[in-house]
């Protein structure tokens, strides 16, 4: 069975390096400034939103069976690019409305995740992905449910989940490195 170039690269422990990277990379920004450059951290969300979008999209076209969690995956990263480019194009508002955005973005990708990972038994990383998922869900509620979080400590909040997010796709990463299996 011939697998498309976008499907091998999903599959690829390299993809899941450079998307950890990214995210840590942004969490870390986010948790070192988070008064001086909120104007600045919108658009890393934006950015990591587009990253977040074109990663699941890769991932909906690799996933192997289940054409729910192939679908979900897709639309979850098409949602996630819109709301990326969204809020690169209105910083702004983005600055204002980022707990409402990340609180739904992260109950739905936690959501996901678990979602995926139940679907999928052989997947390496199985567990991580279950727990990523909830603490993703209980994250998206918490900031849904307590919407006076200011935005300094939402920025904080954001910049480690991030950073949690990247470390899970470095140990699958290495994971996938070293089994030499795809994902």
């Amino acid at each position: 069975m011939h697998k498309s170039p976008l499907a091998r690269l999903g599959r690829s422990w390299t993809w899941h390096l450079l998307f950890g990277l990214v995210s840590i990379g942004s969490g870390v920004v986010a948790v070192a400034w988070p008064g001086p450059t909120l104007v600045v951290l919108a658009v890393v969300f934006g950015v990591q939103l587009v990253a977040t979008g074109v990663f699941r999209l890769v991932g909906s076209v690799s996933l192997g069976a289940g054409d729910t969690a192939r679908a979900l995956t897709g639309v979850l990263g098409v949602v996630s690019l819109l709301l990326g480019l969204y809020s690169l194009r209105h910083v702004l508002i983005t600055v204002l409305a980022l707990g409402l955005l990340l609180g739904v973005y992260w109950v739905v990708d936690g959501f996901t995740a678990v979602f995926v990972a139940l679907d999928r038994p052989g997947l390496p990383g199985r567990g991580w992905n279950v727990f990523i998922g909830l603490l993703g869900v209980v994250a998206g509620l918490m900031l849904l449910t307590w919407p006076q979080l200011s935005l300094l400590t939402l920025a904080f909040l954001a910049g480690l989940w991030m950073i949690m997010l990247g470390a899970m796709q470095l140990g699958l990463a290495r994971l996938l490195r070293g089994t030499g299996r795809p994902a």
